[in-house]
């Protein structure tokens, strides 16, 4: 009998921000070596960064950000995690798997290892149910289905745009947290996955998530973080907010859940409350203005959703802060830059 091929090996791509050898890769090889990588390196861009034999990958830097978006490239980060969106935008595939570094296979409570990917493309490739809530979870995996009650005419679902995972050992807290619980663990796995409702927003993690990227990918920008600006540790949350109002008024899903991976290590909380402590007081007026925001019907495709945010975001955020009105200018330079390297996808 013929070995039957990864699902969707020719249609996903795996992006990995970095500033170090990839020795994590060897755990992962398992799942991963069937896979592209796009290895975005951030940092000193002189420095070489080692990656196991066997994987096929392609490795960009700064140098290589600047050359290839020219003025363009100051919209993507320096010197943080944001700058994986640059792997978002060169790659050709339908579908992202984006995960960090610090981050390893997980075991089940049977001890069984967890193939994150292999979970993740099965939430993508199965329709999620925004508009009411299944106290079944997720009705569409095996050994569930849409309980009693629930409207036959909402039984289809909507398009699965994002794909949350979650993380053993290592919780993603913030700087408070962490110092106040420095040696809480998370050693609960919780098998399930549901549907975030329409209306409710989320904190999107960046470490171990996948997402449609014709459905949803001009809408993961990670923002300006890092080098330069006066916040870090907001960029998956900002793009994770961005994303759910337009998958809401899209009409497409995002699931959150399933898989876990094992988070082996924890920041420096002091390092992050520095980074995180604007944002601290920012996000009190950040989630009310996503809370509300309405987009146009005019807005029929996520390139159109994403620049009316923007101006949207310069005009209600940058009151806050003049931080906003770059974020805003460097939301529609991002999109540009989108357009500019996926012309068939252009609005």
């Amino acid at each position: 009998m013929a070995a039957t091929s990864p699902p969707l090996k020719d249609e996903l791509d795996i992006v990995i921000p970095t500033i170090r050898n990839l020795d994590f890769l060897e755990m992962w090889r398992p799942f991963f070596e069937p896979y592209h990588l796009i290895i975005v390196q951030d940092g000193d861009p002189t420095k070489t960064i080692k990656v196991p034999p066997g994987f096929d990958y392609e490795l960009y830097n700064r140098n290589d950000i600047n050359k290839l978006l020219g003025p363009r490239a100051s919209c993507i980060s320096f010197k943080d995690s944001a700058c994986r969106c640059f792997g978002y935008m060169v790659s050709k595939k339908k579908y992202i798997f984006t995960i960090d570094d610090d981050c390893f296979v997980a075991n089940d409570p049977s001890g069984n290892q967890i193939n994150a990917l292999q979970q993740h493309i099965k939430n993508l490739l199965c329709p999620s149910t925004p508009l009411f809530f299944n106290t079944l979870y997720d009705p569409f995996r095996e050994g569930a289905d849409f309980v009693r009650g629930y409207p036959f005419s909402l039984r289809e679902g909507v398009p699965t745009a994002i794909s949350h995972g979650l993380w053993l050992n290592i919780p993603d807290y913030d700087a408070p947290t962490q110092l106040v619980k420095p040696l809480e663990r998370n050693t609960r796995y919780v098998d399930t996955v549901l549907t975030i409702p329409k209306g409710t927003l989320f904190p999107m993690c960046g470490m171990n998530l996948a997402f449609d990227r014709d459905l949803i990918g001009p809408a993961m920008y990670f923002g300006l973080m890092g080098d330069g600006q006066p916040i870090g540790r907001y960029d998956d949350m900002w793009a994770g907010w961005c994303c759910k109002v337009i998958c809401d008024h899209l009409g497409l899903g995002i699931k959150t859940g399933l898989p876990y991976i094992f988070h082996s290590k924890a920041s420096n909380p002091f390092v992050n409350l520095r980074k995180e402590y604007k944002g601290i007081f920012w996000q009190e007026d950040i989630i009310p203005f996503f809370q509300n925001l309405v987009l146009s019907q005019e807005c029929t495709t996520v390139q159109k959703c994403y620049i009316e945010m923007s101006k949207q975001v310069k005009e209600k955020l940058g009151k806050i802060d003049p931080y906003f009105d770059k974020l805003a200018d460097a939301m529609v330079t991002w999109i540009e830059a989108w357009d500019e390297l996926n012309p068939s996808k252009a609005s």
